[in-house]
């Protein structure tokens, strides 16, 4: 594949068209830095700007930490129902600290499935094979499908979730059913020669 440099601008307003647009091209976002900076390794003179969305997720699931002193929470595994009412796993989210992933442990334990067959049984289920996964232990333990969080995410790739999410906030307010995939944004398509040029 070509390597491509990518363009600069000091107008604001074109660096707000092309944060809209890289995003439906296949990019994360924009890097902004003070003009007069050149690089400078190790230190963080550079930002990269990303999408921030919100979305309601039913958790479906968890994984266990890893290396935790005692049973702790590592990972929410988060899932969105489609059209015909089957919940997906869309991704996770594994944004708490370590008093609060322990207390996770006492949190979700009324909700745990021992048969497994309540949350993900229908849709697409956590540790499918990927290039990231291989070796790793993608154990998983299902829970009823009746919690509901919100969560930071930056970007779709498909139908689930490119990078881990942020949580949010417990949202009891939010039947699990309204959790469905037509909350998400979605991206336009754009060229990426539409932006860097032929």
């Amino acid at each position: 594949k070509p390597l491509i440099l990518s363009p600069f601008t000091r107008d604001p307003e074109l660096a707000r068209q092309w944060f809209q647009h890289f995003e439906g091209a296949g990019l994360d976002g924009i890097m902004a830095k003070r003009g007069e900076l050149g690089y400078r390794p190790n230190e963080r003179v550079m930002f990269k700007l990303k999408h921030r969305r919100t979305a309601d997720c039913v958790v479906g699931g968890f994984r266990w930490a890893k290396n935790a002193q005692g049973k702790a929470v590592g990972s929410l595994l988060l899932g969105l129902y489609d059209k015909e009412g089957k919940l997906h796993h869309v991704g996770h989210t594994s944004s708490f600290k370590a008093k609060e992933k322990q207390e996770l442990t006492q949190f979700l334990e009324p909700y745990r499935d021992s048969g497994g067959e309540a949350s993900f049984g229908c849709g697409r289920t956590p540790g499918g094979p990927s290039r990231w996964s291989a070796g790793k232990d993608l154990s998983w333990e299902s829970l009823r499908p009746e919690l509901v969080c919100e969560v930071h995410y930056d970007h779709l790739q498909g139908d689930r979730f490119r990078h881990a999410a942020t949580f949010v906030r417990w949202r009891d307010d939010k039947a699990p059913a309204t959790c469905a995939y037509d909350q998400l944004e979605v991206a336009v398509p754009y060229e990426l020669h539409k932006i860097f040029g032929a």
